[in-house]
């Protein structure tokens, strides 16, 4: 969905090690929904965000995704600080990518709450008011996602800079994907593309500055 970065300084301090650990965060992450996806009855895709996995009693599997996926953020914008240190972003990189680690931490410890029939017992209807854990859990992912389409842009702008053309288009459409706004009929299925979107390219960043000689 997204491009590596372009070729970059790698410091004397090896960074590898952070940047594996960011780029494990994704397969990670998605591993662990769609588990839980195809195995807790009740739960609907369609109906139901994958944040809503962190409720009920098999919650915690979700939540402890969540917290290790945010320390993977955290790592590679560690290891990005450490590899890129010219040029467009070397520091709002590491930056934004380090909000969006932090985000998907905050966003497993404030859970949602159960709604629209999951988990199995919930009425079939939305929440009438939000508890503040889950107004603080949606601001968190909020906060996290539009860092990383923040991270994205400039990364497009970088690759630019580096005449990259093809770098450059591809990170601008993840970071276009991720600033749509979200549409009420189908959010919980937006949420699932713009997760997928987000953790392709911290993938494929991770990996790539791993490989920068």
């Amino acid at each position: 969905m997204t491009a590596p970065a372009v070729p970059a300084v790698v410091t004397a301090r090896n960074p590898d090690r952070l940047l594996a650990a960011g780029a494990l965060a994704g397969p990670v992450f998605a591993a662990s929904a769609v588990l839980q996806m195809l195995t807790r009855p009740g739960f609907d895709i369609t109906r139901h965000p994958i944040s809503q996995l962190a409720t009920g009693g098999l919650g915690w599997i979700q939540i402890t995704t969540f917290v290790l996926a945010g320390l993977g953020g955290l790592a590679l914008a560690a290891g990005i600080g450490r590899t890129l240190h010219d040029g467009v972003g070397r520091r709002a990189l590491p930056v934004c990518v380090g909000i969006f680690g932090a985000g998907l931490i905050a966003a497993g410890v404030f859970t949602m709450d159960p709604e629209n029939g999951f988990p199995l017992g919930t009425p079939d209807r939305p929440v009438a008011r939000m508890s503040w854990h889950s107004i603080a859990h949606s601001a968190s992912a909020a906060v996290a996602f539009t860092a990383l389409a923040v991270a994205a842009v400039v990364l497009a702008v970088r690759c630019a800079r580096r005449r990259a053309a093809l770098l450059a288009v591809l990170n601008a459409a993840a970071a276009l994907v991720l600033f749509l706004p979200m549409s009420p009929e189908h959010m919980s299925v937006q949420i699932a593309v713009n997760g997928l979107v987000a953790f392709t390219w911290t993938t494929v960043v991770g990996t790539s500055l791993r490989r920068t000689p």
